[in-house]
């Protein structure tokens, strides 16, 4: 039976805003936070009615299991305005069915549909007016999920927290990136927690980055596990990879997150005429690719960048550069995508969610 969660959820009002002391015009990736948070306990094996709240601290006991094991979940979403002031969210109901596939696979309690939906639409009314309006920007949204429950034995918890928090953002990334493949570590392994928004698989991202860092690359290219001779993705991305006029991706896998924005490019680029394959890609094609010229275009593609190209990449000590090109792959699908996020352009796929 359905839920309807709408009526029952509690919404206590922040005294004062921040909003006044934001500059819109400014605004870094994630730093700036609304005033106010959808809260959601599990307790007695059942998840409890949503509230909102002013935007606080949250207070645990040492002995939370998140400390200890690591039980924690995330999504990334957005919502925008349009010109006459509108708000949509883009996909919702992907990332809400992706974090429950996180969450059976982490041992975690399934949230129902209604309670993330309609906390979601009830939570994003409010904060209307932190969604910002200039190119590029948008009000990012971050769902997350975590073990409240306590003790020191391994084993999943018996409470959790849902929380729903919001940031007005601008471009997550400003130009080209330049990249390393990787030859020794790994971002996730078959059989493990790859496919899952799990905090933990971006920890483990955090040293093999910072190492490319120290040696002039923004990012990592990650590869599999096994061999280290297949692209798997690009830092915290799916990869996109343009040899000649065919786009390329890899398939998903136990290792590779099923993206949303990924899925959104493969179906406007087949619809625009392109020449799409989903299929391993060996780093030597890469090379070779490069080599000879018909490497066109690498870049990454998810929530909080959309598309962000690749100007170049290493591999054992050699650089590769990607051409420059006037009309590319990468600028026209997310010109498609973010026309569609903002209400510039029909919608013929059902992906844009009005919300007031």
């Amino acid at each position: 039976m359905a839920i309807n969660y709408t009526e029952d959820i509690q919404i206590e009002k922040s005294k004062t805003s921040k909003i006044a002391n934001v500059d819109f015009n400014n605004l870094a990736f994630g730093r700036v936070f609304s005033d106010h948070m959808l809260v959601c306990d599990f307790k007695n094996g059942e998840w409890q009615n949503p509230s909102i709240v002013p935007y606080q601290p949250v207070t645990l006991e040492p002995s939370a299991k998140i400390f200890h094991y690591g039980q924690s979940i995330f999504e990334g979403m957005k919502a925008y305005k349009d010109s006459d002031n509108n708000v949509f969210l883009f996909r919702p109901v992907d990332n809400f069915n992706r974090l429950n596939i996180s969450a059976k696979r982490l041992a975690m309690p399934e949230l129902p549909e209604a309670c993330f939906m309609n906390g979601l639409k009830e939570l994003i009314k409010l904060e209307k007016d932190w969604i910002p309006t200039s190119e590029g920007s948008s009000l990012y949204i971050r769902p997350f999920m975590f073990a409240t429950g306590q003790g020191f034995h391994a084993s999943p918890a018996n409470a959790y927290k849902f929380i729903i928090a919001c940031a007005p953002s601008g471009s997550y990334f400003s130009g080209k990136v330049k990249v390393l493949i990787e030859e020794k570590y790994s971002r996730s392994a078959n059989g493990g927690v790859g496919f899952a928004k799990a905090g933990g698989n971006y920890a483990g991202q955090f040293y093999p980055t910072q190492l490319a860092n120290n040696r002039g690359y923004q990012q990592v290219i990650w590869t599999d596990d096994n061999t280290h001779e297949y692209i798997e993705e690009a830092g915290a991305m799916n990869i996109f990879v343009r040899i000649n006029d065919t786009l390329l991706t890899v398939p998903t896998s136990d290792r590779i997150l099923d993206g949303i924005t990924r899925k959104s490019i493969l179906t406007i680029a087949e619809a625009e005429g392109i020449d799409v394959e989903v299929r391993k890609i060996k780093v030597a094609e890469l090379i070779e690719a490069s080599e000879n010229g018909s490497l066109k275009e690498l870049f990454g593609a998810g929530t909080a960048a959309v598309v962000s190209p690749i100007s170049g990449f290493g591999f054992k000590g050699k650089d590769y550069e990607l051409p420059e090109l006037e009309n590319t792959y990468g600028a026209l699908l997310k010109k498609r995508i973010t026309d569609i996020q903002t209400n510039k352009s029909d919608d013929p796929y059902g992906w844009r969610v009005k919300v007031c």
